[in-house]
């Protein structure tokens, strides 16, 4: 089983666990300036129609890197790349459905806090790049930040309690919370591993439901890279002090994502 002080972060989680998935606490964030991050909404489909669940990050013309809890159930998927409003239709779009859908092999569905919340989305078409659909940088293999390195969470998540999901992207700046600092108990103790990324905590700025599977950029010698995939906060709420929300670690599945790019 998953901790009870982990809870995944995609909007459609409330009915799998219960345990921290309704009432979480708010998360600001400010309003996100275009032209420094990639906008990617991964959307389920329901009840007739399209539905944000997670985001994620362009890292191919025909490839996107999500969070495994989003995709790991039976439904129909699809991206849209170069959203900016969910709700209104602004002509940066690009939609694709999905020809593949390849999630860590070692990913357990019961239990996030184990890591390897990471997956591949390969798209039916490929993306045209432009001024609103670019590459997501990743960065060297087995890179690690030094605390307090600057970083940005952006995302459609929740941004009050019991609330709807944002309308327009939005961005949170969330610095790295080194493994060291992490680990200990008054954090987040054993469930963090060193596969993961931590940011943020100070009770005031976060990741929240329907954020999962985003990107947290972060600033490397003045490049924009992808660090982390967003995977979990605590159960019990997504702004809680001392528990900085949990990414998992781009740079430790570099082989990985090569690898299945390369055999697909």
């Amino acid at each position: 089983m998953s901790s009870p002080m982990s809870s995944p972060m995609s909007s459609r989680m409330s009915s799998r666990v219960s345990a921290g998935r309704s009432g979480w606490s708010v998360a600001p964030r400010c309003l996100r300036t275009r032209g420094h991050h990639r906008w990617i909404s991964l959307q389920y489909y329901s009840s007739g129609g399209w539905r944000h669940t997670c985001g994620g990050s362009l890292i191919h013309r025909n490839w996107v890197l999500t969070a495994a809890h989003c995709v790991d159930q039976n439904l129909q998927f699809r991206v849209v790349a170069g959203d900016h409003n969910l709700y209104k239709s602004e002509g940066s779009e690009q939609v694709f459905s999905l020809s593949k859908i390849i999630v860590h092999p070692n990913w357990n569905t019961n239990n996030v806090a184990a890591g390897y919340d990471i997956a591949l989305l390969r798209l039916a078409s490929s993306a045209t790049l432009n001024s609103s659909v670019q590459l997501a940088v990743l960065p060297e293999s087995g890179s690690i930040l030094p605390d307090g390195n600057t970083c940005y969470i952006t995302g459609w998540g929740l941004t009050r309690t019991n609330g709807q999901l944002s309308s327009v992207l939005q961005q949170a700046y969330l610095p790295v919370v080194d493994y060291q600092t992490c680990s200990r108990a008054s954090y987040w103790s054993s469930t963090v591993k060193n596969t993961m990324v931590c940011a943020g905590g100070d009770g005031i700025h976060a990741g929240c439901q329907g954020d999962s599977g985003g990107p947290l950029h972060c600033v490397v010698s003045g490049q924009y890279q992808v660090h982390g995939v967003t995977s979990f906060v605590s159960a019990l709420g997504c702004n809680v002090k001392n528990k900085p929300t949990v990414f998992t670690r781009v740079s430790a599945y570099i082989s990985w994502i090569n690898s299945v790019l390369a055999q697909n």
